[in-house]
């Protein structure tokens, strides 16, 4: 577990986003916000979109850096194994 959570972490504290107005963003509670970037648990490649689409309407460059981020980390991963 960790990889979309690490790199939400990375792209909030970045571009100076809170759990909370990603949450309200999405229409969610801010607890699901902070399961993922505690790294308690990963969203599924539905709430993946959801948050790129989030992070889209709050600033741009942000929502490119999350999946960039998301994707390298996957990509080392999988070189790893």
């Amino acid at each position: 577990m960790g990889k979309a959570g690490k790199a939400l972490r990375k792209v909030l504290d970045t571009h100076n986003i809170s759990q909370n107005r990603l949450a309200m963003t999405m229409g969610i509670r801010r607890s699901n916000v902070s399961r993922w970037v505690s790294e308690v648990r990963d969203p599924v490649a539905e709430t993946m979109l959801e948050i790129w689409k989030a992070l889209q309407k709050i600033d741009l460059v942000a929502a490119e850096e999350f999946i960039r981020l998301y994707l390298d980390d996957s990509a080392e991963d999988e070189a790893q194994s």
